[in-house]
């Protein structure tokens, strides 16, 4: 089947169909609680609106959408696919985040990739009164959250332009931003220095599963005033105990893909 002329090609191994039901539901998402009109939908996926349309029937069919006055907007069914908690976490992640909170008496915390959406599975807190407290299993943008950041880094190169250009929580495409990206991708470590919460720095670091897209990482969020004179070791200790979680650093000594 040949490209139709004017857009991109799929990455290798992307289901088109897939890709598209995917990238509606996210969309759906993006704009709750006003939802999406057809047309709005086929220009956002660059897609002709009677392929849209079917995809969205179906997906009204079994509950992940709903179609009011001419909207869609999220089903009850959506729910399930964050229903997502500890117990169902790999135990190692949860150890080396209890580590890390005790080590440096600041939050820990794990992330995944859901679309363009950012997701804390899970959260270990200090002692502190004065702490990040993150919102578990709710969907929050990807940028500045430090976790966020990674996930934009490592994307393909196709899907981050998409990200860049169509999500209206992205920031401003540019030289300076593609400098971070590749740093992050050099250092594996991105920062967010008050972009969600004044006062507050957030450090994270990937973990590379195999070959595969980054969509998890761990972080350390707190008070700036409190970190900020630990930063240095802070961030080479975070790095270094999620290299020890990721496969291809075991096998490799590298992160794959790099």
């Amino acid at each position: 089947m040949s490209v139709s002329q004017g857009r991109e090609p799929s990455p290798a191994g992307e289901h088109r169909t897939v890709a598209r039901v995917m990238s509606l539901l996210e969309l759906v998402l993006a704009s709750d609680p006003q939802g999406l009109r057809l047309g709005e939908l086929s220009n956002a996926i660059d897609a002709p609106k009677s392929s849209v349309h079917g995809l969205t029937k179906g997906l009204v069919a079994i509950g992940y959408l709903r179609e009011e006055d001419g909207r869609y907007i999220i089903g009850p069914a959506i729910s399930t696919l964050l229903a997502v908690g500890p117990s169902s976490l790999p135990s190692m992640y949860r150890h080396a985040m209890e580590d890390l909170t005790e080590r440096w008496d600041e939050t820990t915390m794990l992330a995944t990739l859901v679309g363009e959406s950012l997701v804390y599975l899970d959260a270990v807190e200090p002692a502190a009164f004065i702490r990040a407290a993150p919102e578990v299993n709710k969907r929050l943008s990807l940028w500045p959250r430090s976790s966020g950041k990674c996930f934009v880094a490592f994307m393909d190169e196709r899907k981050r332009n998409l990200y860049l250009r169509r999500n209206k929580e992205a920031p401003t495409d540019s030289p300076e931003l593609r400098a971070e990206l590749e740093e992050i991708r050099q250092t594996n470590l991105a920062k967010n220095v008050g972009g969600s919460h004044q006062g507050h720095l957030g450090i994270a670091s990937p973990i590379h599963l195999g070959g595969g897209p980054v969509t998890i990482a761990i972080a350390i969020v707190g008070p700036l005033a409190r970190m900020e004179d630990k930063l240095d070791q802070m961030s080479r200790d975070l790095v270094e105990t999620v290299q020890s979680l990721s496969p291809s650093y075991q096998m490799n000594g590298s992160a794959s893909g790099r």
